[in-house]
């Protein structure tokens, strides 16, 4: 035994095996503590809202999102790829990351000016009141303006792969949320109290994530030109396609919104909500792996090796979670309490739907970390198509052919975004070549 012990401790891939293994515990151990709070926060929030109320909670989240969307425009994208030139140089790197922040403000303001009408006209359409609905359009600009930042912040972390600063803070932020939930919830049970306490433990946590940054990223740097275009490159291939996807990437909820009533849009954000264990893998992913693969030089069969490791591992865990899922519908749906029991095949369609969306969504976060962006006809195309298929195929004003929808349009994004990772791969092969 101590012979096989001395043996695997000599073997080259020992410290790989072992620095690998400390980062996923770490990340790991912190990531289930985060998505754990955040779940309980969720189940509180799912519980003590009324149907009508988490309607409207649902429908302000999925805005947030877009708005989300809408202010980065590509610009974290074009931060990643800029940093992973740089990371090792604390002044360029904040060069890097100040040009990103001063045109994300920019970027800030048109998307509130498009997103608040859009959704005081859904919450109106729903049946909120006037005083509720402004309510919940004022509850989510906090939390916007959280977004502004923090995921532009971590990126310096995650390319000299500071893990464990990086998920105190999230932990800190996600105790934060709870008990701010916990504390107003069961007196004052409104959408836009949850909404809001959200936004501001969020806040709070971007203080706290400037101060780790700045180890890494000199942020009292001005904005480069040259920084300033390359990202903008990037921003002007990655925009068109990011204005659809912001729309597009929650469809099943906006069609809900319009078609259907607000028990189903609470229905879907309901259980969505146990989609919870597949946002747990995509944050380890976006941590872990996605930095490690953005600072791989241009080594086509290292990164072809990479690839398609890292696509077919995703593959079995995600099958092994609608496993899961089906076996034990009955019992998860007890979580979410009595208005929403009885949706077990509901259940099961929105897991392998977001299980089928997250495979696609590793593909492009891989390819976006390399500067690799799909030109936006093609996607739009992959994904309108079979949206306006669905549209004759299935009962769109029901829950059940709105999830039958979004697993048609993951599945299409799904093959087209995995083939051109290996496409641009294969390119890079060839160019090497000659």
């Amino acid at each position: 035994m101590k012979d096989i012990l001395i043996k695997f401790k000599d073997h080259p891939k020992y410290d790989t095996i072992v620095s690998w293994g400390k980062l996923i515990s770490i990340t790991g151990s912190a990531q289930v503590i985060v998505q754990g709070v955040g779940f309980f926060s969720g189940i509180l929030i799912i519980r003590l809202l009324s149907v009508h109320e988490y309607a409207f909670y649902t429908l302000a989240n999925t805005m947030l999102g877009a708005m989300s969307v809408l202010s980065d425009g590509g610009i974290s994208t074009g931060v990643l790829a800029q940093g992973g030139k740089v990371w090792e140089n604390k002044k360029e790197l904040g060069k890097v990351l100040v040009t990103g922040l001063e045109m994300r403000k920019k970027f800030a303001v048109i998307s509130l000016i498009v997103s608040l009408p859009i959704l005081l006209y859904l919450l109106l359409h729903n049946g909120a009141g006037w005083m509720t609905s402004i309510l919940i359009v004022l509850s989510i600009i906090p939390a916007f303006y959280a977004t502004l930042s923090d995921s532009l912040l971590e990126i310096p972390l995650k390319l000299n792969q500071s893990i464990l600063p990086l998920q105190r803070n999230q932990v800190i932020v996600g105790f934060g949320r709870l008990f701010m939930v916990a504390s107003t919830i069961f007196l004052f049970p409104f959408a836009y109290l949850s909404i809001l306490t959200s936004g501001l433990a969020r806040i709070y946590g971007n203080i706290r994530l400037k101060k780790h940054t700045n180890v890494y990223a000199d942020t009292s740097e001005t904005e480069d030109p040259v920084v300033k275009k390359e990202i903008s490159s990037i921003v002007k291939k990655s925009l068109p396609g990011l204005i659809y996807y912001c729309f597009s990437g929650q469809i099943s909820t906006w069609i809900i919104s319009i078609f259907g009533n607000p028990a189903s849009i609470a229905q879907i954000g309901a259980l969505g909500r146990i989609s919870s264990i597949i946002t747990l893998l995509m944050v380890i992913f976006s941590i872990l792996i996605v930095p490690r693969f953005a600072r791989i030089q241009n080594q086509p069969h290292k990164l072809l090796r990479y690839y398609t490791k890292i696509l077919i591992g995703m593959t079995i865990i995600l099958l092994l979670i609608v496993a899961c899922t089906y076996l034990f519908s009955d019992q998860i749906l007890w979580i979410l309490g009595s208005n929403y029991k009885k949706l077990n095949i509901e259940l099961v369609l929105l897991i392998t739907g977001t299980a089928i969306t997250t495979i696609m969504a590793a593909a492009l976060q891989l390819a976006l970390s390399r500067g690799w962006v799909l030109k936006y006809y093609i996607s739009i195309s992959g994904s309108l198509l079979p949206i306006i298929v669905s549209c004759f195929l299935f009962n769109i004003s029901t829950l059940e052919g709105i999830l039958y929808l979004n697993i048609l349009v993951a599945l299409v994004q799904m093959l087209v975004h995995v083939s051109y990772g290996y496409y641009k791969i294969l390119e890079l092969n060839k160019n090497h070549k000659s």
